[in-house]
């Protein structure tokens, strides 16, 4: 009987076009249009860092030194045009109507300073708002102070190389899926629970609070069925609902990379091919199962409770707030899974998702993690057991 009822709700809600779309169109998109975003706004502003030619404006003696290293700072740190004003006057109008990029104020007496090998102090004015164009200024000056410094230990025949008493050789003992795990592992498992909560919810509202309002849950009570399977039947319709949304933003995920091919690095999308392995797949799965049946026990007393179709919506939108906060500790770098935070639900399935991806899961944490969102899935199930099972709940 619970198969029948499954089956009749399945059907019902393959026909709702509110939930199709939040099930199968939204999360097979997500992944292509957000890699797709990335990707060009992260080549828009490469080119504009390596393309954008600066109106740079000059305040000091023109023929100065340092003038004359600011004029021969290689294109490879930026291609500019040079500007020589006499003062300052009108400088900051001309800096936010964006005519002039960046402006450096240097001494009059440069040079006499230099030769004396004391600290000349360089005001650089520019737009903060534009990204970039401080790291412009600073490479601009990291240029033209080496030179500055290898002049002043020719003049004392000292080798440059004493100023650089240690050479760091750096060794990174973490592999390259450890470290996209880590920085980038919390980003997969927010998606796929926030998906997983998105189709769990409309299905939800539609089984529940949508038959209420159309006075057809009273007709299904009156057929000798026992009521928990009738719960049953339609929470199964839910669960398998949140779970299709998380499979279909898996199938975005794979048009993003091998379909469209969003993503150009290879060893980058070398990488994440080999993560996203059946074995990676399938323990994702098994993690997502009984956050989703949590999600589903979470939604229905709430939606049986809801008279309208409306009420229940402005019932459930509070909760996405709820589930979306400790699904953002993904992508906080110093929370680690451990035993405490293996008791936290939400967060334990991040966490356990994020070591998931750079390959560092302890098997204890992981048994821990499941262990207590089984025991929360049982605990909103019974909720929702009970609720369904009042009366006053049932008939609006």
């Amino acid at each position: 009987m619970i198969v029948t009822v499954f089956l009749k709700e399945l059907k019902d809600t393959l026909r709702d076009r509110r939930t199709l779309i939040a099930m199968l169109v939204i999360p097979i998109l997500v992944f292509p249009l957000i890699l797709g975003i990335m990707t060009s706004v992260t080549r828009s502003m490469e080119k504009s860092q390596k393309e954008d030619v600066f109106n740079v404006a000059l305040i000091g003696n023109e023929h100065s030194e340092f003038t004359r290293l600011i004029s021969s700072v290689p294109e490879e740190l930026g291609p500019k045009s040079l500007v020589f004003l006499s003062d300052t006057t009108g400088l900051k109008d001309l800096i936010k109507k964006d005519s002039i990029q960046l402006a450096f104020v240097s001494p009059t007496d440069f040079d006499e300073t230099e030769k004396m090998d004391e600290q000349n102090f360089i005001h650089i004015y520019f737009q903060g708002t534009n990204l970039g164009t401080k790291d412009r200024a600073d490479a601009y000056l990291d240029f033209v102070s080496s030179d500055l410094l290898e002049n002043r230990l020719k003049k004392r025949s000292i080798n440059p190389l004493i100023m650089e008493p240690l050479i760091p050789i750096h060794h990174n003992v973490a592999s390259d899926k450890e470290m996209l795990g880590k920085l980038v592992g919390g980003f997969l498992p927010y998606l796929f629970i926030i998906f997983g909560f998105i189709g769990c919810m409309y299905p939800a509202i539609d089984l529940f609070t949508g038959e209420k309002e159309r006075k057809t849950l009273e007709t299904l009570l009156t057929a000798p069925i026992a009521r928990w399977k009738i719960l049953f039947g339609k929470m199964l319709v839910v669960v398998l609902s949140g779970i299709a949304a998380a499979t279909f933003a898996l199938v975005g995920l794979y048009l993003s990379l091998d379909v469209f091919q969003l993503v150009e690095d290879k060893t980058i999308l070398d990488l994440i091919r080999s993560i996203l392995s059946p074995s990676f797949i399938g323990m994702l799965y098994l993690l997502l199962l009984p956050l989703t049946v949590f999600f589903a026990g979470l939604m229905i007393p709430l939606t049986v409770y809801a008279k309208t179709f409306k009420e229940a919506q402005s019932i459930l939108t509070p909760i996405n707030f709820i589930v979306i906060l400790p699904a953002l500790v993904g992508f906080l770098p110093s929370i680690e899974l451990t035993a405490m935070t293996a008791l936290i639900p939400i967060v334990n399935i991040v966490l356990s998702t994020k070591e998931l991806v750079a390959g560092t899961l302890n098997p204890l944490l992981l048994l821990l993690s499941f262990s207590v969102m089984v025991v929360f899935a049982c605990i909103s199930v019974f909720v929702s057991y009970r609720q369904f099972g009042k009366e006053s709940n049932i008939v609006s």
